[in-house]
């Protein structure tokens, strides 16, 4: 009877703790946007500075770019600001940031201290242009083709690793289309 008593917790914790190690795992990456293929919708957002021109969707036409949704409060947008400004600095494709429910002031003032990589930066402060996205968090990073559909979403920091493994294949890809 009392080796029954050590067995009970010992039954009940070892699925637990195999559910627990199998959430950790990158499987959260693999959420699939309804909106691949499909063009970007449609949205107007005001200028991150509040002067100058703001960010919209047709902004993304006409050549492949790079759609960063960020947030001066999110840790993984800091994680991956070096890469971006990398890949900024080596024009290796333009990026346009969708500033997503964060205020403006705090964003103005991150971005001032660690140099923006965008090309432009609209405010979303609502999270409106975000949900249409079907943004589940930040960061998040689209790819979009010439003709303005999306072609690719990646929740999580763009790293060296990812750039290099994700993101390089599928623009070469991208710009070898006619």
């Amino acid at each position: 009877m009392l080796r029954l008593q050590y067995l009970i917790p010992i039954a009940v914790l070892v699925p637990l703790i195999a559910g627990l190690a199998a959430s950790l795992t990158d499987e959260h990456r693999a959420l699939p946007s309804t909106l691949i293929d499909k063009p970007i919708p449609a949205f107007s957002l005001a200028s991150l500075d509040g002067r100058g021109d703001g960010l919209s969707n047709s902004d993304l036409k006409g050549q492949v770019t790079l759609l960063n949704v960020f947030a001066s409060w999110c840790p993984g947008c800091r994680t991956e600001h070096p890469m971006l400004l990398k890949l900024s600095e080596a024009k290796a494709i333009p990026i346009y940031g969708l500033n997503w429910k964060d205020t403006r002031t705090a964003s103005v003032r991150w971005l001032g201290a660690n140099k923006s990589p965008y090309v432009r930066v609209g405010l979303d402060e609502s999270g409106r242009a975000g949900i249409d996205l079907g943004v589940t968090g930040v960061p998040e990073t689209f790819v979009i083709d010439r003709d303005g559909r999306i072609r690719y979403r990646y929740p999580g920091p763009v790293t060296d690793e990812v750039w290099h493994e994700l993101f390089e294949p599928l623009l070469k890809s991208l710009r070898s289309e006619q």
